[in-house]
């Protein structure tokens, strides 16, 4: 059966000499993985289509087990992202963390969107670090262990929150803090930006400026976050801190 489907290229993966594994993400069927013969090749009609980041129109065969690559037809390789070291950094870690987080076949459009719309923001120069804590708060709910963001996680009041709870997953108000010896004190905007994270549609994100500070601890608590509840170990992680590291340096 012939799938034609609007994707992202997410994954690839060398197999044999001449052969490509290559993992796209589609609007239409999810996560899938098809077989791109000679794609090694320097001359091979798949040699472009068949790298990281890709978007386009791929046309696949599939009845059981691994589809067959037909043709891909590229609509936008994101340059920039692919000729940047720190966006290259970024792009893979959003595209690894989006591969380990979903399963096979699993249609979900707007996941689909979301990852694009990122990849998408981030060639067009929006801030990458803002886009990364953006998609990463978003994945939480894919996982399955959203943070209660908008009101104390203990006693629901609606108050300006002043403190994190892994113990409770969300925040905490001024009285149910104490509940959680172990709770962080977050900055203000720290909170506000990781509610508004939850719900903020990346296409409209315009320029948000944010203090290094804030930035800093944004990736902190996600990353301790992601490390308590999801427990992914990804190597993209451990190269983008080292990317990171280098341009803070």
């Amino acid at each position: 059966m012939l799938h034609k489907v609007e994707g992202l290229v997410i994954r690839t993966n060398d197999y044999g000499e001449t052969n490509k594994i290559v993992t796209l993400y589609t609007r239409e069927n999810g996560k899938v993985a098809v077989m791109a013969r000679g794609a090694k090749r320097p001359k091979s009609r798949f040699a472009s289509s068949a790298q990281l980041f890709m978007y386009g129109i791929f046309v696949y065969q599939r009845s059981t087990g691994m589809g067959l690559l037909n043709s891909a037809d590229i609509i936008d390789s994101f340059r920039d992202v692919r000729s940047d070291l720190k966006l290259t950094a970024h792009g893979a870690y959003i595209v690894e963390l989006l591969d380990r987080l979903t399963e096979d076949q699993e249609r979900n459009p707007f996941l689909f969107e979301l990852v694009y719309q990122t990849l998408y923001q981030l060639n067009e120069g929006t801030d990458p670090d803002i886009l990364t804590r953006i998609f990463e708060t978003k994945m939480l709910e894919v996982a399955g262990v959203r943070p209660v963001l908008s009101h104390c996680s203990l006693c629901g009041r609606e108050e300006s929150p002043t403190a994190f709870s892994m113990k409770h997953s969300g925040v905490l108000c001024s009285q149910c803090k104490m509940e959680d010896s172990h709770h962080l004190v977050l900055f203000p905007a720290v909170i506000k930006l990781l509610h508004l994270f939850q719900h903020l549609d990346i296409k409209r994100i315009g320029n948000i400026n944010v203090k290094p500070e804030t930035k800093r601890q944004l990736k902190e608590i996600l990353s301790y976050y992601y490390d308590e509840f999801v427990g992914v170990r990804l190597k993209s992680k451990r190269f983008l801190d080292q990317i990171d590291k280098m341009y803070m340096d």
